[in-house]
């Protein structure tokens, strides 16, 4: 099956990008050097094209029900223009996938004088097929009336990300922005291109993601005269900022992990129904065995994912879920599942790198600074 494009794959060619497979799309990875792209996004500004990401449009009398009781966080707390990171379960509690969901204006893709509710989330590249049969598949079998869009093919996604990201895209859009305080979100126009405008992103800095229509894409990304990056500094940013990369931290197959497992337990609202709310009541009750920490090598090496974590007895106690050498601290640095015992911040592990056992510490995430 060949892979999905973004709509400005030519020009990052003739940029001479390096590109590589992701969740079923050709995604350019790196642009000059994933350390170039790395330390302007942490110093001042870099631009990311994220257009394999999902965007799923929900509309309708039940739409806020639907949103509800399919996502783990508090879809009732949301004003027009708010936004919240949440998890999508199954009935076992296990994390079919992490989104952000964003409330629209009223009526939002409805009829121009509707004040139907309407959302927006964001599944992980190459799932927003599946998340769409599951909202239809749900809210089927509830009788519930919403309308339920898979738009990712008609917009592209930008992620201007970087201390100096507020200001460029304020200095950008035709109405001002600044003043949006994080996970709010707005319309804003760029050269007359009307683009969801969120101070949202995935790399522990401040920063706006932008929706724009797939049409006026090229016109869009060349407003903004900054670095370019790929998904190599997009993947260490994150990780440096302790966040999640779906298949790879949790994997509903190959790595079944709870919210609770996973250290996103605060998106979980017991007070709301949801699909996997009543085993999530149990874990939250019961606790967890094993939890997600980060870790620093002490010794010389880089964790990757799939290596294994022993307890300085060499035993094998868990599995690098993610890891690299952090750009920001000159030290290489890892995301794993480890028993709760081994959890506690400062704890010595060893990483099994290549055949050897390298010693490592449990430290706090984020492992750096960040908003």
């Amino acid at each position: 099956m060949p892979l999905s494009k973004p709509p400005l794959w030519e020009r990052h060619s003739e940029r001479e990008a390096k590109f590589t497979e992701f969740g079923g799309w050709d995604m350019p990875v790196e642009f000059d050097s994933i350390r170039t792209e790395h330390e302007a996004v942490r110093e001042d500004v870099g631009i990311f094209d994220v257009s394999h990401m999902g965007q799923i449009h929900v509309t309708g009398p039940d739409a806020t029900e639907l949103m509800q009781r399919l996502t783990t966080n508090d879809v009732t707390r949301l004003a027009v223009g708010d936004s919240q990171y949440a998890a999508i379960t199954d009935e076992d509690g296990t994390i079919v996938d992490d989104t952000v969901v964003y409330r629209l204006p009223d009526g939002d893709g409805a009829a121009a004088d509707s004040d139907e509710p309407s959302y927006l989330f964001v599944p992980n590249a190459g799932t927003d097929e599946a998340a769409h049969e599951r909202w239809i598949g749900y809210r089927n079998e509830w009788d519930l009336e919403a309308t339920v869009d898979n738009r990712t093919d008609e917009f592209a996604m930008f992620a201007v990300q970087g201390p100096a990201a507020p200001d460029l895209v304020e200095s950008v859009a035709e109405e001002s922005v600044i003043d949006r305080s994080r996970f709010e979100a707005t319309y804003a126009t760029f050269d007359g291109v009307e683009c969801w405008t969120a101070r949202t992103g995935y790399t522990g800095e401040d920063g706006f993601e932008l929706l724009v229509p797939t049409a006026e894409a090229e016109r869009v990304w060349s407003l903004f005269d900054c670095q370019p990056c790929g998904l190599g500094a997009r993947d260490t940013l994150r990780i440096e900022a302790g966040l999640l990369l779906a298949g790879q931290d949790f994997d509903r197959e190959s790595n079944p992990r709870t919210p609770y497992e996973a250290g996103i337990g605060f998106t979980v609202a017991l007070e709301t129904e949801f699909v996997g709310r009543d085993a999530l009541e149990r874990a939250n009750d019961e606790g967890v065995e094993e939890q997600l920490v980060g870790f620093q090598l002490i010794d010389r090496g880089v964790p990757r994912h799939g290596y294994d974590v022993t307890n300085t007895d060499g035993r094998v106690v868990g599995t690098v879920t993610s890891g690299t050498m952090s750009p920001t601290l000159e030290q290489p640095i890892g995301l794993g599942y480890v028993p709760v015992e081994y959890a506690d911040p400062g704890t010595t592990l060893q990483v099994v790198v290549r055949g050897q056992r390298k010693k490592a510490r449990v430290e706090r995430t984020p492992f750096v600074d960040t908003v």
